[in-house]
């Protein structure tokens, strides 16, 4: 599933499967939560909204089943963020 990333609210990503209709959602606190049964106008909708994290309270939370999860983290993305952390902080990447 390819996902948005998006800075509204408590959101971090959004993304969607039209075959499987499922939406995910990433918070900024690194959880994630599965909806299914989602139709592809409500993820239009969200996806467009000029207030993602107002239309997900108010649309999606409490209206759709949803599991939770945690955030996918790419290896890149982890690797580039500790690599940027031990620059920042004077350490040395991996113990070299």
């Amino acid at each position: 599933m390819e996902m948005k990333n998006i800075n509204a609210g408590k959101l971090r990503a959004i993304g969607y499967d039209a075959r499987e209709r499922t939406l995910r959602v990433e918070f900024d606190d690194g959880s994630a939560i599965d909806y299914a049964a989602v139709g592809t106008e409500v993820w239009r909708k969200l996806s467009t909204s000029g207030s993602p994290w107002s239309y997900y309270r108010d649309n999606i939370e409490e209206e759709f089943t949803g599991r939770r999860g945690r955030a996918a983290v790419s290896t890149d993305k982890k690797t580039l963020d500790r690599e940027a952390l031990m620059k920042a902080f004077g350490g040395e990447p991996d113990g070299a």
